[in-house]
C-alpha cells in the first residue's frame, strides 16, 4: 500500500489516514487507489467491524492538486473522462459496495474533492476547527467525486445548491446545524470521541450492522412497499444467524454479547 495512506486496526476499528500533511492531504491518483485498497483490506479482515477515515496533520483533505490543473494539463475530453472514472470516482463507487460502517472524522479543512470524500462516508464527525466547502465553481469545474449526488441527500436540495453554487465555506457549527455532520468535538478529542462511537458499533452483531446499512441505502431507491419487502427478507436471514441467538441470550443474562458474524 502507498505511504500516502495509513491503516491501523485496534479493538475491531480500522483507522484509515490520508497521509500528505504537508499538502493538507490534497489527493493524488496514488492516494485514491491506496484508499480503495485500504477498504478492500478492511472488507476482508474479520477483526475490522467499523472504519474511521481521517486526515493527518492540520486538515482532512484539500481536494485535488490545483497546481496540476489548467492549460498545461492534458484536457482532452476522453482523457479527462477516463481519469474521473478510474480515479476521482473510485472511492464513492467502492463505498457503494462496502457494507461495513465508515465514519469520517473531519479535522480542519475538507474542500472540493476532500469534502466529497467526507460526504461519501456513512456519517461525519467534525472537530471544531473543521471547515467545509464545495469549491468547484471557483475553478470552473463540477463536483466529480460525488458532491452533487450526496450533498442534496444529506442537507436537502436547496441548501446543497447554495453551497455548490456559491462555493462558500461553512464552519463546523453551521455544518452541525444543517445535519452535514452528526457531532462536533474539540480538536484534541475528535479521534478519541469518534473511536468511542465506532467501537460501540463494532461491539454489535456484525451481520445485523451490515444489513441495516444495506437496507437503508437500498430503501433510498425503492418505494415503501418494496423497501418493506426487502427488509422482511433481511430479517428472516438475520433471525437464523448465530449472532441473533447470542444477542438474545446476552440480553436475558445481562452481559455483553460475543459475536462472530455468523
Amino acid at each position: 500500500m502507498t505511504d500516502q495512506i495509513k491503516l491501523d486496526v485496534a479493538q475491531r476499528v480500522a483507522t484509515i489516514t490520508l497521509n500528505r500533511p504537508e499538502k493538507l492531504n490534497a489527493f493524488t491518483d496514488e492516494m485514491l487507489m491506496g484508499l480503495c485498497a485500504a477498504l478492500d483490506e478492511c472488507e476482508e479482515r474479520d477483526d475490522v467491524r467499523a472504519v474511521i477515515l481521517t486526515g493527518a496533520g492540520r486538515g482532512f483533505c484539500a481536494g485535488g492538486d490545483v497546481f496540476a490543473m489548467g492549460a498545461d494539463a492534458d484536457n482532452r475530453p476522453h482523457v479527462t473522462k477516463k481519469h474521473i472514472d478510474d480515479y476521482i470516482q473510485a472511492f464513492p463507487k467502492r463505498m457503494a459496495t462496502f457494507d461495513k460502517p465508515v465514519i469520517a472524522a473531519v479535522n480542519g479543512v475538507a474542500t472540493g474533492g476532500g469534502m466529497d470524500l467526507a460526504l461519501a462516508c456513512d456519517f461525519r464527525i467534525a472537530a471544531k476547527s473543521a471547515r467545509f466547502a464545495e469549491t468547484y465553481a471557483k475553478i470552473g469545474l463540477l463536483p466529480g467525486g460525488g458532491g452533487a449526488y450526496y450533498l442534496p441527500r444529506i442537507v436537502g436540495t436547496a441548501k446543497a445548491l447554495e453551497l455548490l453554487l456559491t462555493a462558500d465555506f461553512i464552519e463546523a457549527e453551521d455544518a452541525l446545524a444543517i445535519g452535514l455532520v452528526n457531532h462536533l468535538f474539540d480538536d484534541a478529542t475528535l479521534m478519541s470521541e469518534t473511536m468511542k462511537i465506532a467501537q460501540r458499533i463494532a461491539m454489535l452483531p456484525p451481520y445485523s450492522v451490515t444489513m441495516i446499512k444495506r437496507t437503508v441505502y437500498q430503501g433510498l431507491d425503492l418505494d415503501m412497499n418494496s423497501a418493506l419487502e426487502v427488509v422482511g427478507s433481511h430479517i428472516a436471514i438475520a433471525k437464523a444467524s448465530g449472532d441473533h441467538a447470542e444477542a438474545i441470550a446476552a440480553f436475558r443474562e445481562k452481559r455483553t454479547g460475543n459475536y462472530s458474524g455468523s
